[in-house]
């Protein structure tokens, strides 16, 4: 454990100190806070829209925009986590280490899930805000943001093992993004297909699961699901790593 935590601490560390972890954690306030002021005043100023509530409109849309936003910020953040690793040549040294290879993704893992979280935190401060002039639902804004944080830990897990297939950061940021988008979008493809098979592409999009937190509703199954993403991906990068140092 304390091995995992070493590596995690020096991830989020490496990642602090490079520009692109504030460029990101900039860019994505400085566009949330254009939407969030957007639909605030869209809420004040209609009141057909303000009869569903501010926690509805405001609130939860912030963090509705949120996941799109992230599912286009994630990707360069996860890049570098493996690929770096490929190009410097550290990774045939971190390979040979005393450490085993679920410490090693384990680590990685931890820390650039807990900038994700950072990035999270600031993000809830928007919609937080608003207690300060009105009355939330703070149930339904808990699953909210709830299941953006573990569609956050699903992003960088897709992202982590698509670091460990390749040298070339780029190209691993822009694998990570088409992952994700077909991830993000494979329920529309559900009501053209047969029933067993729609039901399948209905459970494995990422964005399904969201709506549901989004709506309020906690459910133990959304919550397995963005578990068994993170699990699968964390495994998988594990036996690539695996495959890399028996070939290596």
């Amino acid at each position: 454990m304390n091995a995992i935590l070493t590596i995690a601490a020096n991830e989020l560390r490496r990642l602090l100190v490079t520009p692109m972890a504030w460029i990101a954690l900039a860019s994505v306030q400085f566009v949330l806070a254009i939407f969030f002021f957007l639909l605030l005043t869209q809420f004040l100023e209609n009141p057909q829209i303000a009869q569903q509530g501010v926690t509805q409109i405001v609130a939860t849309g912030t963090l509705q925009l949120a996941g799109i936003i992230l599912l286009l910020v994630v990707p360069f953040l996860t890049m570098r986590l493996f690929s770096e690793e490929y190009r410097s040549g550290s990774l045939t040294l971190l390979l040979s280490s005393p450490l085993s290879l679920t410490e090693i993704v384990l680590g990685k893992f931890l820390g650039i899930y807990v900038f994700l979280l950072i990035m999270l935190g600031m993000i809830a401060l928007m919609p937080l805000s608003l207690a300060v002039g009105t009355t939330l639902d703070f149930g339904h804004l808990a699953a909210a943001i709830l299941g953006l944080g573990l569609l956050m830990g699903a992003f960088a897990a897709i992202g982590l093992f698509i670091s460990a297939l390749t040298s070339q950061p780029a190209a691993a940021a822009i694998a990570t993004f088409a992952v994700l988008f077909v991830l993000w979008i494979i329920n529309l493809a559900a009501g053209g297909a047969g029933e067993q098979v729609g039901a399948m592409l209905s459970y494995l999009s990422l964005l399904k699961h969201f709506e549901a937190q989004l709506a309020g509703v906690f459910n133990s199954a959304d919550v397995i699901y963005y578990l068994l993403v993170m699990l699968t991906f964390v495994v998988l990068t594990i036996w690539r790593l695996d495959a890399e140092r028996l070939h290596g």
